[in-house]
């Protein structure tokens, strides 16, 4: 849909007209300027040389792609050899390559398009083999399970991530057009998905109303993102192509502003967005004539439950931000705030372009993680492992949202290898930052909470699927540890450590009560718990606040126990759950402490203590928040009865070919003397809203004891791995 604004001719494309057609001032030529020079240290441009030779790398890939078809169509039956030269194949690009935003080093995504009469078998079995005889190629692997099944190899040093499309037609043109809605015709999902992306990256550069501002907005942009560890589509966060439809539909809204403009309006627009209201760059199509899936809340229920919707403009229509979680989003939208302020500074002349580009302060924003780790014993092996199970972790992340304890869950998408020769060759790490929430009526300042289940069933859905696909080898593993901040060292370089600076703490009496209202609170000494909180008693809820964190937040040190990082291993299949040592109890984890203090005589004496087996029972909210967590001390815990229900908005999608059969045991213990709420805020379009964005605020508490959950063992006869023995537990104080 074209729009024509103040009486011109000239249509701009979108779901609206343009918010402003001002042309660029000198100011905005000059900060588009130092913007380029900004960027040109972060390699987001290629040399001439660079750019030619992955011409030659597609242009041989092409060629071979020709080749195969050829031997493919010798191999059919009843194929005139005088045919066979007609049949075509090519090899396209799409994604940030096509776009002409991809970076130094950054791979290509390509699709190779045949006639009907190639099989996709054909693919994956006689073109890979194909390849697999090139002297250039390295690292090549084959995802045939993944939701747009794809190869994967490194040509001639060049990483090509290789899609197949099998269209309906007999022969394929040399200047056949890929944007024709009527190619999708009798072709299989998987041929649709293929397609989806090249069809989807034309489109998006159809309707921008100049291409080379949006590229050179679009490399700040995704820059910025991967800076700020918010570039990741698997787990959570936001891919190549959302990250260009956002800055599309500002270059909609700002035809003709300087890339530095539009910059900033992506700040000032974004971190004000009524979600889950849905980014659109053209209307929804009502005409669904071939019949496909589409994305339109309208009509399909399930739609209105996607969190940040982001919608493709090529039919068929799709939510390309399907993964996003309930933390990813409050992460990304704190880092719209956060950009919207320093591009603000960067406009008054009292900051740099470099300070937007500044690295995550990830390691320095929590106390608590959980590091996953996967390793295997061969290269090929590992490989395949890593970007499986990157590919799940999602899956961990939505677990922990749902545990009733846990405010924030934040995953880092980069991943790190091993820091000494002790780790294995081949091993990668994940970090997951912890933010803790406040505990429930009732509760005394003893308070379990259990984690086991959530990472229970993580690893069981990792494990089975993995044999399920028979991708799984013996040697590979998930392990899964909890780590205090100051024990990173251990686990991370301290170079990346040193990465990022920890951002200036806002006063707590700013917190908005929005998402996650402060309903409750648990006093310092006598553990009593306030009801409901007024409007008039906010007040007086951020002075306790402060109390608390100005006493308890730096005594960490003081009060941590011996042991700070351990290991979590889970088994995998069905596990005999024994409540005698799975089941925490507070005379346990008092001994095990070293320590008896008041609170934990209060823990042994109070049977509501949030977390307790009394507590989870009688706390309708969280047992209906997470399906299936062990709330009774003789009794073991059960799997969910059905794990596509969920909560409305809940973030976490679970796959329906996978049921979990594992009954998960032991429970993640809790002491705590002062719990703070981290206000998660999601700006809208209200002046409420606008007027200020509050900081996360969390007191962190030290551990006491985590102790082992053994991590999966090789397959035994049966097919699966040992059950789960150890209990873990965690003391905050």
């Amino acid at each position: 849909m074209a729009h024509e604004c103040g009486g011109q001719n000239k249509p701009y494309p979108g779901v609206t007209g343009p918010l402003s057609l001002t042309e660029p001032k000198q100011q905005d030529i000059e900060l588009t300027e130092k913007l380029v020079e900004a960027l040109k240290p972060h390699n987001v441009f290629e040399s001439e040389a660079e750019l030619n030779h992955r011409l030659e790398v597609l242009a041989k890939v092409n060629e071979l792609m020709r080749s195969w078809i050829k031997e493919v169509s010798r191999q059919k039956n009843n194929i005139p050899e005088n045919l066979i030269d007609t049949f075509g194949g090519k090899v396209f690009t799409f994604g940030s390559y096509r776009m002409g935003v991809h970076t130094q080093g950054a791979d290509i995504d390509t699709l190779c398009v045949a006639p009907r009469h190639v099989e996709r078998s054909d693919f994956f079995k006689s073109f890979f083999e194909l390849l697999k005889s090139q002297p250039e190629v390295r690292d090549l692997r084959a995802v045939e399970e993944a939701f747009v099944p794809v190869i994967k190899v490194e040509f001639d040093g060049i990483e090509l991530d290789m899609v197949f499309a099998r269209l309906a037609l007999p022969t394929i043109p040399e200047d056949i057009n890929l944007r024709d809605e009527s190619l999708l015709k009798n072709l299989d999902e998987k041929s649709v998905r293929s397609l989806n992306g090249i069809r989807v990256t034309d489109e998006i550069l159809h309707l921008v109303p100049n291409q080379e501002n949006f590229r050179m907005t679009l490399r700040a942009i995704k820059l910025w993102a991967k800076k700020k560890g918010i570039y990741s589509n698997a787990l959570g966060y936001l891919g190549g192509v959302s990250w260009a439809m956002l800055v599309a539909r500002v270059c909609q809204l700002y035809p003709k502003a300087a890339p530095a403009t539009i910059v900033h309006r992506f700040f000032l627009v974004y971190s004000k967005w009524d979600w889950p209201s849905p980014v659109l760059l053209k209307p929804l199509e009502s005409d669904n004539r071939l019949g496909y899936p589409v994305w339109d809340s309208r009509i399909n229920a399930s739609d209105r439950f996607h969190l940040m919707p982001i919608i493709t403009p090529a039919y068929p229509q799709q939510n390309s931000t399907y993964n996003v979680t309930q933390s990813t989003r409050t992460i990304i939208m704190d880092e719209f705030q956060e950009g919207l302020n320093v591009v603000t500074l960067i406009y008054e002349g009292r900051e740099e372009w470099s300070r937007l580009f500044e690295r995550s302060d990830f390691f320095h924003k929590y106390k608590h993680y959980i590091v996953v780790k996967a390793s295997a014993e061969e290269e090929d092996h590992y490989l395949e492992w890593k970007g499986y199970v990157e590919s799940k972790i999602r899956l961990l992340v939505g677990n922990l949202e749902r545990n009733p304890n846990i405010k924030l869950a934040h995953i880092m998408p980069t991943s790190y290898g091993p820091i000494n020769e002790s780790e294995g060759q081949y091993m990668c790490k994940w970090f997951i930052g912890l933010v803790f929430g406040l505990v429930h009526q009732g509760s005394q300042p003893g308070a379990n909470v259990d984690l086991t289940y959530d990472i229970q069933s993580f690893s069981d859905v990792v494990h089975k699927q993995a044999i399920h696909i028979n991708l799984y080898k013996e040697g590979m593993k998930v392990e899964i540890q909890y780590v205090r901040k100051k024990h990173l060292p251990q686990f991370v370089s301290q170079q990346i450590l040193n990465h990022g600076k920890p951002r200036k703490r806002v006063s707590i009496c700013k917190f908005i009560f929005h998402q996650f209202s402060v309903k409750r609170i648990v006093t310092e000494k006598g553990g009593s718990s306030a009801s409901t909180v007024p409007a008039a008693g906010k007040a007086d809820i951020s002075a306790e606040i402060t109390k608390a964190v100005t006493t308890g937040e730096d005594d960490d040190t003081s009060q941590e126990s011996s042991s700070d990082t351990h290991t979590v291993a889970t088994s995998n299949g069905p596990v005999a759950s024994d409540p005698e040592s799975m089941q925490w109890n507070s005379e346990e984890s008092s001994t095990n402490a070293g320590t008896v203090n008041k609170d934990d005589e209060l823990e042994d004496k109070s049977e509501n203590a949030v977390g307790s087996p009394s507590s989870h029972d009688s706390t309708p909210d969280a047992a209906s928040k997470r399906p299936g967590s062990p709330f009774q001390n003789d009794t073991p815990p059960k799997k969910p009865k059905d794990l596509e229900q969920q909560i409305p908005g809940s973030p976490m999608q679970v796959d329906e070919k996978q049921s979990l059969t594992t009954t998960s045991s032991s429970s993640l213990t809790s002491s705590s003397q002062h719990f703070v709420s981290s206000q998660q805020h999601q700006p809208s379009l209200s002046d409420a809203a606008t007027k200020s964005i509050s900081n996360k605020h969390v007191d962190h508490h030290p551990s006491n004891e985590l102790s082992d959950l053994s991590s999966p063992q090789p397959i035994n006869a049966t097919g699966f791995l040992p059950p789960l023995k150890n209990s873990i537990k965690l003391k905050l104080k």
